[in-house]
Order: structure tokens, then sequence, then C-alpha cells
């Protein structure tokens, strides 16, 4: 199909998200001087001036410009050739334009944010709302406290009163959580001038080299999942077929 260049001007210069599908060849310097030889492309131009450049498979775009890009279409040689620079950034890119296998242009509006579940925060939320996940007397006294080495997810002390740093996983912990753990415990003794401190790595599962380094200094592990309030479905649910 043919794509008229004042058309294609008029939809970035209402702000319209376009989306173009074309045999195209890409000159591009800024972040570094690279070349694209001709091949079959998705452009995503957005209202903001974002550009992404898809080629058929992976989900990365095989190049892109920030927001707030400048962009014009031209007709050069016998083909279309888009021209955008990003002044502040120092970028530049000609996107030459052999032929157009489909063109869109549409007025969309969005203002959602993505909403997170099942956060470390989450986790960390939930074990200090209910404390008896660690273990019964448990009591937690803060939440992200504070030390040189960053935040410690959940901070408390056993039905003994000795004092219990959690570091909170999503997913399996390994070795850097353990580390991590036992350098939040070096600080809190130097801080508190204590010499007994417990340490919990809190994940759904560990891999087995970390449960062994764990055990090997003295720190426990508890198997506890985050909490998934958008979950669709519960992986271990029976299907309609397993009744």
């Amino acid at each position: 199909m043919e794509l008229d260049v004042l058309a294609f001007n008029e939809a970035l210069s209402r702000n319209s998200v376009i989306l173009l599908s074309c045999c195209c060849e890409i000159h591009y310097s800024g972040r570094a001087e690279s070349f694209l030889g001709s091949g079959d492309r998705i452009i995503i131009i957005k209202s903001d001036k974002t550009i992404l450049i898809h080629q058929p498979v992976g989900s990365a775009p095989i190049n892109y410009m920030k927001d707030g890009t400048s962009m014009v279409a031209v007709f050069e040689d016998g083909r279309l050739v888009l021209r955008c620079h990003n002044i502040p950034l120092k970028e530049y890119m000609d996107i030459f334009i052999s032929k157009v296998h489909s063109f869109q242009q549409l007025q969309m509006e969005d203002g959602e944010k993505i909403r997170l579940a099942g956060s470390e925060r989450d986790m960390s939320d939930m074990i200090y709302d209910n404390p008896q996940l660690i273990e019964p007397g448990f009591k937690p006294l803060s939440r992200e406290e504070h030390t040189k080495y960053g935040f410690i997810d959940v901070f408390g002390y056993d039905r003994n009163n000795a004092l219990v740093v959690i570091e909170c996983k999503r997913y399996s912990a390994d070795f850097k959580a353990v580390e991590q753990l036992q350098r939040y415990i070096t600080k809190i003794k130097q801080l508190k001038g204590v010499d007994k401190v417990r340490g919990i790595v809190a994940a759904p599962e560990i891999s087995a080299n970390a449960l062994q380094m764990l055990k090997d200094i003295g720190l426990e592990f508890r198997a506890i999942s985050p909490p998934k309030y958008l979950e669709r479905f519960n992986r271990g649910q029976k299907r309609l077929g397993e009744f």
C-alpha cells in the first residue's frame, strides 16, 4: 500500500499512536552508531513521541528513541523517509521505508498505573501482620529497617527476646539472599551491641547450596510464599478433569 506523507505528518502533529508495518532500513547515531539492513519491521510511535522498532521475533525493540523525539516524514528518491532526532540526548535515526504493509493511527487514552502484588514488600507486610508465620511468639517491631547495607525487610524479637532479622525473597532464595542477611546481622550486632542475632530467610523455596550455607553459619529458613492478591488461579488447585 502507499502511505501519504501529508497524512503521516498530520498523525504525528495530532500526537496519534501510530502503528506501521513496513520494509525498511535504519541508520542510527546516538548511544552507538548502527545500521540495520532492509527487512520487515513493526514501527510503534507513541503519543509522547517515543519510537520503538520491532523485528518479527523477540520481545525487545531492535532500536528505539525515548519520549520527546522530533519526527518528520519526507519523500526522497522514490521512498518514504522518517527522520527522527532527539537533540537533548544527541540521538538521530533515519528510517528508509521501501514498502508499507499496513498503517494505523489511533487516538488512545490510558491514565492507569500498574498494580503490583506479591512483592517482597507485600511479603514483609504479611509477616508483620501475621508474625506466627515465622514462629509462635515472634514480635515484629519494624519493616524496612534502614542499615548501611540497605533495608531489613522485617525486624523484631522472638519469644526469648532475641533479635530477629528476616530477609524476604518472592522467588527462590540463593547465595545472595544468605550473604545479604549475614551482612544485615553483622551491622545490627554492631549497632545494638549484642552478640546474639537470629537471621531468617523467608521465601517460597531455597536452593540446596544456599540452605546448606544458612545451616553452616547458624541461620534459618522459613518456607513462605508472597500473597497473591491478583492471581487468577492457584497452580495447585484441581482442574475439573482431576475431580
